[in-house]
């Protein structure tokens, strides 16, 4: 008898990178974001995350040094990518090609899209449907 492996849903890999992502930022920049959303789409993996300025930054920005505070957000970011970049990787088995980060001072919110070389294996919900699936002919019957 063979012990077969269940793979995670879609929902349990986002919350696992959620969750992880959390982490990676409370032990890194000593700073834990409220929110961080994490969604699958195909080969993208889209990741926010609310209130992930930390302090320092906060108090530049408040006092006049925007632009001293979007270099030390771009310079952490260098520096965390390629933890998360890793992070990615070993919970979705797949490889990251590429990572796009954007950070919004005013808004304190962080935006990073992780483009993955394959789409990640997860099993889907099977869900039962009271509607038909949408079939469609190749004909108008006209001639």
């Amino acid at each position: 008898m063979t012990e077969e492996t269940l793979e995670p849903t879609r929902g349990q890999l986002e919350r696992k990178l959620s969750q992880r992502i959390l982490a990676l930022y409370r032990s890194q920049l000593g700073h834990q974001p409220t929110q961080v959303s994490c969604n699958l789409v195909d080969q993208k993996l889209i990741i926010v995350l609310e209130n992930a300025i930390t302090p320092p930054e906060q108090l530049l920005a408040k006092n006049g040094q925007e632009g001293l505070a979007h270099q030390v957000r771009s310079e952490l970011e260098t520096v965390i990518q390629s933890q998360l970049k890793e992070l990615i990787e070993k919970v979705l088995d797949v490889t990251v090609t590429d990572l796009l980060n954007d950070t919004t001072l005013e808004t304190g919110r962080t935006g990073t899209i992780a483009i993955l070389k394959a789409t990640p294996k997860f099993r889907d919900v099977v869900t039962k449907s009271k509607t038909k699936p949408e079939t469609v002919s190749s004909g108008d019957g006209g001639g």
